[in-house]
């Protein structure tokens, strides 16, 4: 059971932190020019479904599943969002060098 939860939390670090690696629309699509804020916060909520949506598949074929309330999304939501924290530093806090 232990093992579940420590790769849960290690694919929800990496899919918090594709949307800022990738330049493709959401992950598979075509490759704009420039791919916006709003697209790569599109995929950021869409990551956090699919993975609360693992963890509940997971927590599932564990044993029972516990019903959550909307404290649990909300506190699942900041910890992908604090994930996702590497990625956004990378894409619009560093400096990068024009080419």
């Amino acid at each position: 059971m232990s093992a579940s939860i420590w790769l849960l939390l290690a694919v929800g670090f990496v899919a918090a932190n594709l949307p800022f690696f990738s330049e493709r629309v959401l992950l598979v699509g075509p490759r704009p020019e420039h791919k916006s804020f709003w697209w790569r916060l599109l995929e950021l909520l869409l990551l956090a479904a699919l993975t609360i949506g693992l963890g509940v598949l997971i927590e599932s074929r564990i044993g029972q599943r516990h019903p959550q309330g909307w404290q649990f999304y909300a506190v699942a939501l900041c910890l992908f969002a604090t994930f996702a924290f590497p990625g956004f530093v990378w894409r619009h806090l560093r400096r990068h060098r024009p080419s």
